[in-house]
């Protein structure tokens, strides 16, 4: 072989040779990159972060809130609160509830003169009657009035119709069940849950009764059993209020809605009730059981047992005769709140 071929093969070696150390460090491994747990943590952090300042700046933005927002900036908060509760302690889930209430009752605030009033009650009650807008009237409101009523159903918004006292806007007692009782202990939502359910229509007006016997009965049970169940409940003195509320309107009823003019025998009472309180009376283990039975005995003694039993108290009417007889007590007779507008009992 002539030295000329040998090079020329030595040259194919090595090309051969270098082509593929070539292609042997083409095909190594890239440099290391960050794991996909590296990732998704870092992800992470940040949405905890975003989170943290997000609930951080809730009660400022609640603070914020007055009688200038919109519906948009009140559902915002309110969308917010839903993401920052299961966050929290029952007690600062509790101080953001008392800001809520804050919070809506400066969204709601209005400013009349006497004769935007005036204008303002005539148009509930006609909504009452016939619910259309009247133009002549609405024009005469305020800015902010207008701004309200037609927005009515927004952001838990409503217009208390014309059998209140007042015409008033108010919270609808659903906001409280919806964005904060699904947070809550058991106890806590329970009783925002049913508390709601009881007040969405009013059970009272003008001292008259607007449920009948047989719903006073159910929800006198159902705070009667609330109690016993919850005795830890941070709500306990309010249920307690609420369940003395119903006896008094199952025993007493109101001013213009009595249930007897003086107990003097069954037939002073009114059919409805009598019938309640004779089921009632046939309870187990109720305390509400026991004062129906009381009552019933009550209306069948004659008045000298009934002053021998007052034990020389003197000068008691007959309601103060029964209330001692079937030995109802009022549990906090400085109690001040609202039990009967919202789903907790409000200051």
């Amino acid at each position: 072989m002539t030295v000329s071929k040998r090079f020329i093969i030595a040259a194919k070696l090595l090309f051969a040779y270098f082509c593929i150390s070539l292609l042997s460090g083409c095909q190594q491994q890239p440099e290391p990159q960050p794991m996909q747990e590296q990732l998704e943590s870092a992800h992470k952090q940040q949405e905890a972060d975003d989170l943290t300042l997000l609930c951080q700046k809730l009660e400022k933005n609640m603070l914020e809130i007055n009688n200038q927002r919109t519906t948009f900036a009140l559902e915002q908060v309110n969308q917010d609160l839903k993401v920052c509760l299961p966050l929290q302690p029952l007690e600062k889930q509790k101080a953001l509830l008392q800001r809520s209430n804050q919070m809506y009752r400066n969204f709601l605030h209005v400013e009349r003169s006497a004769s935007q009033q005036l204008t303002f009650e005539q148009y509930a009650f006609d909504m009452a009657q016939h619910p259309t807008i009247h133009q002549s009237h609405f024009e005469q409101f305020t800015l902010r009035d207008q701004y309200l009523l037609k927005h009515q159903g927004q952001a838990y918004v409503e217009l208390v119709d014309a059998t209140a006292a007042e015409a008033h806007y108010r919270r609808s007692p659903d906001y409280l069940a919806k964005i904060f009782a699904p947070y809550m202990p058991d106890a806590e939502r329970i009783f925002i849950e049913n508390l709601a359910l009881q007040n969405v229509e009013p059970a009272f007006s003008d001292q008259t009764l607007l449920i009948e016997p047989f719903e006073i009965v159910r929800r006198a049970l159902f705070w009667e059993d609330y109690i016993h169940t919850y005795p830890k409940s941070s709500y306990l003195k309010d249920a307690k209020h609420l369940l003395y509320q119903y006896k008094i309107f199952l025993f007493k009823g109101l001013k213009n809605t009595p249930v007897s003019s003086n107990y003097s025998d069954p037939m002073d009472v009114k059919v409805s009730t009598l019938e309640e309180l004779k089921k009632a009376s046939k309870f187990k283990r109720s305390e509400l059981a026991l004062q129906s039975s009381l009552f019933l005995q009550f209306l069948e003694m004659s008045p000298e047992q009934r002053r021998k039993y007052a034990a020389g108290q003197t000068g008691l009417s007959p309601w103060q005769q029964m209330e001692l007889y079937i030995n109802l007590r009022n549990p906090a007779p400085n109690y001040q709140k609202d039990c009967f507008s919202d789903s907790v009992c409000l200051e």
